[in-house]
């Protein structure tokens, strides 16, 4: 029973027999794929040291990149078109009778926008004319009142001299008198009437001498209100000449003109519109004056200084026109910090949000005229802050206005010529 196993037992010659025929040719196949394998790793492991140069190689170009032109940039694609937008207001109540600009029309500075109903304010001009007429007629009436109240006190001083002299009279009439009555030579009766004339001369002179300082304290009293100035600077004069301009003013600022040039936008008067003072009716931009505010990582900041340029592109024109610009200016708060609620992170659930901070870029005036941008429109910015020798923040403050505008300054002086006419006119010398 035994011998039907002996061929499963390995050392059994009958499988020893056959066994070296087939254990044979699979060696001969094994050392036959260990020899191509021998011939193709040396390949393998060529293709794998070039892929790990290229790698290399690949991250020292990206390296090098990075330290030689990205670390000179910093750029940001938050920045958006800034700019002035002029408000429209006016200065005195009215009511709406014309329109001379409309959205979107090119206005220049000093142009009329609006017109109000002038009625009332011609009508208040009218009466601050009157008014100043009889005050410097009231003015001159005290400069004349002068010679006559200094001749009426030369007149007392003359009664007061008279009066003295009858006293001195009465004293010696009544002296000789007194003398004539010791001897019988002058009666009681005339030497009581001498007494008598001497106590009516004496208040003569106290009624005299009242009078001249009576008339003496109306003179100063005069001269009070007119020493030390002429007709034409009385304060009395001036203020009805100050009125005057004020309503000089009023009547001419029932038109509306336009402070600066630009274009007109947010229009929201209406013709036949009861407007206040203050009340805003349209806006002005001057789209040759607009900056981009470009908001910046915290962390992008460090590189950042005034004075170096910038590269922008507009989403409305797209990379074929490229603006060039410079940084004036960085913000001293960030977004958050400047917001209307400013955000609140002494909270269990804070996370850490990066902030931003606004910085300012001028544009080139020459390529916003070839290429005009419009306010808030986005931008992207790209800083060269290889040089950062400029200072963070400014050190001066601006000696030179930043806007001004000199279509208001022709107002007085027709104000002031008006008011030289009127007095002029009232004081009698109108035809010199």
């Amino acid at each position: 029973m035994n011998q039907p196993q002996q061929p499963q037992v390995g050392n059994s010659p009958n499988h020893n027999a056959g066994a070296p025929a087939v254990s044979h040719n699979n060696s001969g196949a094994a050392l036959e794929k260990v020899a191509v394998h021998r011939r193709i790793s040396p390949q393998r492991k060529r293709g794998l040291l070039i892929a790990a140069v290229a790698v290399v190689i690949a991250g020292l170009v990206w390296g090098g990149y990075e330290w030689l032109v990205l670390s000179r940039y910093e750029s940001t694609d938050n920045a958006y078109v800034q700019g002035n937008i002029v408000q429209i207001t006016p200065q005195v109540s009215g009511t709406v009778t014309a329109l001379y600009a409309d959205e979107t029309d090119r206005v220049q500075a000093g142009q009329t926008l609006i017109a109000f109903d002038p009625a009332d304010t011609h009508v208040a001009q009218a009466q601050a004319e009157a008014a100043l007429g009889q005050t410097v007629r009231q003015v001159r009436t005290l400069y004349a009142d002068n010679a006559a109240l200094a001749a009426q006190v030369r007149l007392r001083e003359a009664d007061v001299d008279k009066a003295q002299t009858q006293l001195a009279t009465a004293e010696q009439d009544l002296a000789r008198r007194q003398k004539l009555a010791d001897s019988g030579g002058v009666s009681g009766e005339e030497l009581a009437h001498a007494r008598d004339q001497l106590t009516a001369a004496r208040s003569s002179l106290v009624a005299a001498q009242a009078a001249v300082s009576a008339a003496r304290e109306q003179l100063a009293s005069n001269q009070a209100l007119t020493d030390g100035t002429s007709v034409e600077d009385h304060p009395n004069v001036k203020a009805a000449a100050a009125k005057l301009k004020q309503a000089w003013l009023d009547a001419h600022r029932t038109t509306l003109p336009a402070p600066v040039s630009g274009y007109v936008s947010k229009r929201t008067v209406q013709l036949g519109q009861r407007v206040a003072p203050g009340a805003p009716l349209m806006s002005v931009v001057p789209l040759d004056q607009v900056w981009v505010d470009a908001n910046f990582k915290e962390n992008q900041l460090r590189n950042i200084r005034i004075g170096q340029s910038v590269k922008l592109t507009a989403d409305v024109y797209g990379s074929k026109v490229v603006y060039d610009g410079k940084v004036i200016g960085l913000g001293i708060a960030t977004g958050a910090a400047s917001a209307l609620l400013p955000a609140q992170n002494a909270t269990g659930n804070w996370i850490k949000v990066v902030q931003r901070v606004p910085v300012r870029i001028r544009l080139n005036p020459e390529q916003l005229k070839a290429h005009p941008l419009r306010v808030g429109l986005s931008m992207e910015a790209e800083v060269e802050v290889r040089d950062r020798s400029g200072p963070e923040l400014v050190g001066a403050p601006p000696v030179e206005p930043i806007a001004a505008t000199e279509v208001y300054a022709e107002a007085d002086r027709g104000a002031d010529a008006l008011v030289r006419k009127i007095i002029d006119q009232n004081l009698g010398r109108a035809g010199k």
